[in-house]
């Protein structure tokens, strides 16, 4: 469906604003694909129904959600993760 989960927010990379931003996919890099494919070439993928987008797009938020329940984990065992999770859900529940 062209959605990307980050820590700072939800990209629909469907959207036409994508369509020149040479970045990173994810400037955290968890996975290889948010450093080695740019939002302009993912958001061109998906333009183009080529089903390497679909498979970027996936490695992206399996990575991106493993890496969210181990930052979880930490929290619950630092005792924070009442505050951590509130401030997580206020910042992906952005759209950017």
């Amino acid at each position: 469906n062209g959605m990307l989960f980050t820590a700072n927010g939800t990209i629909n990379i469907k959207n036409k604003k994508w369509e020149a931003d040479f970045s990173p996919l994810d400037e955290m890099g968890i996975t290889f694909v948010d450093t080695e494919y740019t939002k302009a070439y993912l958001r061109h993928l998906f333009a183009s129904n080529e089903y390497l987008g679909k498979q970027i797009a996936t490695i992206h938020n399996l990575g991106f959600y493993m890496w969210l329940v181990r930052e979880a984990r930490k929290h619950i065992l630092a005792g924070d993760f009442r505050v951590w999770k509130e401030m997580m859900v206020k910042q992906m529940s952005q759209r950017l």
